[in-house]
């Protein structure tokens, strides 16, 4: 099965560019956040929304939408943009992250948050409540798909590989797991904190199909995607796709920094950003042009 593409991918790559700027702008008004992993996750998240899931931001609960489950949910600023760009809550609400009474809470909350499936804060349970709504597909004979974003610093967590054990077991085709390889986590280097590679021979090793990609370039997205929809179809196993990727991606001084894991710039930082990310939109209007 080919998946049809509904936006061009050049035009996914520069919106994601334009995320980039709305939520480094609202970590900063809020004074805090997670810029670092927002950056890494946003290319294939805008992927998702735009080109790959169904759902219907006026029925946040529709029985049959695909699920978007974000595991480190600390890398909530991408996904809140995303939201408020279909219409799940006001974009006037984004300059209230984190605060206090706001709906856009510091990790994602679906209590507060219209489009949001789960609630994060601890890491290492996503993929446990993405079984459970990849198995409640099968036993109702509902036709969706639910798609899991890990961090690679999260699969230090135990209860992960404890999911995946179940994911194979319940033959879960339904589900695929994504992997932000982004290789840094709170405090430094992950290899050097507690080496998990290889990440795709450990996958396999717990009976999953495994796709790597450069999680910044689209048609490799968009290809691991639409392979995830054909071995949906030829399999009965879950998916994983390790999506490797560069922390605080798009702006140079907080690329590969694990420093900007979760501290927001100021003004001065703020501008050079934004600066640095009209620079890549620039760029990318320029090619679509050409073509």
């Amino acid at each position: 099965m080919k998946q049809k593409i509904k936006y061009s991918l050049l035009e996914l790559e520069k919106k994601a560019y334009e995320f980039r700027k709305e939520f480094l702008e609202i970590i900063y008004f809020a004074g805090s956040g997670h810029p670092g992993g927002s950056l890494s996750a946003i290319d294939v998240m805008t992927y998702l929304y735009f080109n790959q899931m169904k759902f219907d931001a006026k029925k946040p609960k529709w029985k049959l939408r695909d699920r978007f489950i974000l595991s480190k949910a600390h890398a909530c600023p991408a996904l809140y943009v995303i939201l408020a760009h279909f219409g799940f809550f006001p974009k006037k609400e984004l300059k209230n992250l984190r605060k206090f009474g706001s709906i856009l809470q510091g990790h994602s909350s679906s209590v507060k948050t219209p489009g949001v499936e789960f609630s994060g804060g601890s890491l290492g349970q996503g993929l446990s409540f993405g079984n459970g709504h990849a198995l409640n597909a099968k036993i109702d004979n509902l036709d969706y798909n639910v798609y899991v974003m890990l961090g690679d610093g999260e699969l230090e967590e135990g209860q992960i590989w404890e999911a995946a054990m179940t994911s194979h077991h319940r033959k879960l085709n339904n589900l695929c797991a994504i992997v932000d390889k982004n290789l840094l986590q709170q405090t430094g280097f992950t290899k050097k904190i507690k080496d998990i590679d290889s990440v795709e021979e450990k996958f396999k090793a717990f009976g999953w199909n495994v796709i790597s990609i450069y999680g910044h370039n689209f048609t490799e997205i968009h290809n691991a995607f639409n392979k995830f929809l054909h071995l949906k179809k030829t399999t009965k196993r879950p998916t994983a796709i390790i999506s490797h990727t560069i922390k605080g991606k798009g702006v140079s001084f907080m690329e590969l920094k694990h420093e900007w894991h979760g501290k927001a710039p100021n003004k001065k930082q703020l501008n050079l950003a934004l600066k640095e990310l009209d620079e890549h939109i620039r760029r990318l209007k320029w090619k679509s042009n050409l073509q």
